[in-house]
């Protein structure tokens, strides 16, 4: 048995959502906008079939385990913009290295030969640059400190790993209220970028690898990235979730939330509304 939750963006019908799900064995409508199904049958097609509709939709066995490890990507996820092609802006080297993001995230480079090309871009930049473009451009995505803190509150271990670098990451994780953050540090002399990333670099792998030696459950564990380097920390979770991801993370995650903001994931994880933690 298996449970759908439907976040809807528009109005929906439960007419409309049993048309669509026709082995449903029952309909409950738990908040304004937001359904659940219960039913026997194929997930993936489940979903394929709801998913027609304008709303984010979530499928978990109906027997699933309460969260105890939530791991979330940073850049375009947590925060709703991407650091390194914020700071090539501060370097006038932004649409270079945005296009180099852009292709690295929809899975068409390397992701860490493009970290590499992409932070060479910015050698000469005065460190200073780090906490300008924090104060100037990180913005916590909607509904990001509400998941997190109430998932901790509900015993789960969060954690925070970025492709992206520690400057931005350590400050997002304790603004948010992450237990743990991971990222890439850069190289610095004279007070400038030298140009360098070290070494080893947090791609994707090592993002899979941060969830695996958590040494939860895997049936326990959600994750939540946009990019082509989060695929194989989704695939690797219990619940894969893509934020307003790339096509190609959308079709390899779980789940999907192409509407809403993070609180989605709080409805799709069946954490009643009177529980979040503002």
């Amino acid at each position: 048995m298996f449970i759908a939750t439907i976040v809807a963006a528009e109005q929906l019908t439960k007419q409309s959502l049993m048309q669509a799900l026709p082995q449903a064995h029952s309909l409950e409508q738990v908040h304004d906008a937001v359904f659940r199904l219960a039913f026997a049958g194929d997930p993936v097609a489940a979903r394929s079939s709801l998913e027609q509709f304008p709303a984010d939709v979530f499928v978990r066995p109906a027997d699933a385990p309460a969260p105890q490890l939530l791991i979330a990507d940073m850049d375009s996820t947590m925060i709703t913009v991407e650091c390194i092609d914020e700071l090539a802006d501060y370097a006038g080297v932004k649409p270079q290295v945005a296009e180099i993001t852009e292709r690295a995230m929809r899975g068409e480079l390397d992701f860490n030969d493009s970290l590499r090309a992409r932070v060479a871009l910015l050698k000469g930049l005065d460190v200073e640059v780090l906490a300008r473009c924090y104060e100037e451009r990180v913005r916590i995505m909607e509904g990001a400190r509400t998941l997190i803190r109430t998932l901790k509150a509900r015993g789960a271990r969060t954690l925070l790993v970025s492709g992206g670098f520690t400057y931005f990451a350590e400050r997002v994780a304790a603004q948010i209220g992450f237990d743990e953050y991971r990222a890439n540090v850069l190289g610095v002399g004279e007070g400038r970028l030298d140009g360098i990333v070290a070494e080893p670099i947090l791609g994707a792998e090592a993002k899979r690898q941060a969830l695996l030696e958590q040494g939860f459950d895997q049936a326990a564990t959600v994750a939540i990235g946009d990019g082509a380097n989060d695929i194989p920390m989704l695939q690797a979770s219990g619940l894969g979730i893509a934020y307003h991801g790339k096509p190609k993370v959308i079709a390899a995650a779980g789940a999907a939330v192409r509407f809403g903001d993070l609180t989605s994931v709080l409805h799709g994880l069946e954490v009643p509304r009177a529980e979040w933690v503002e």
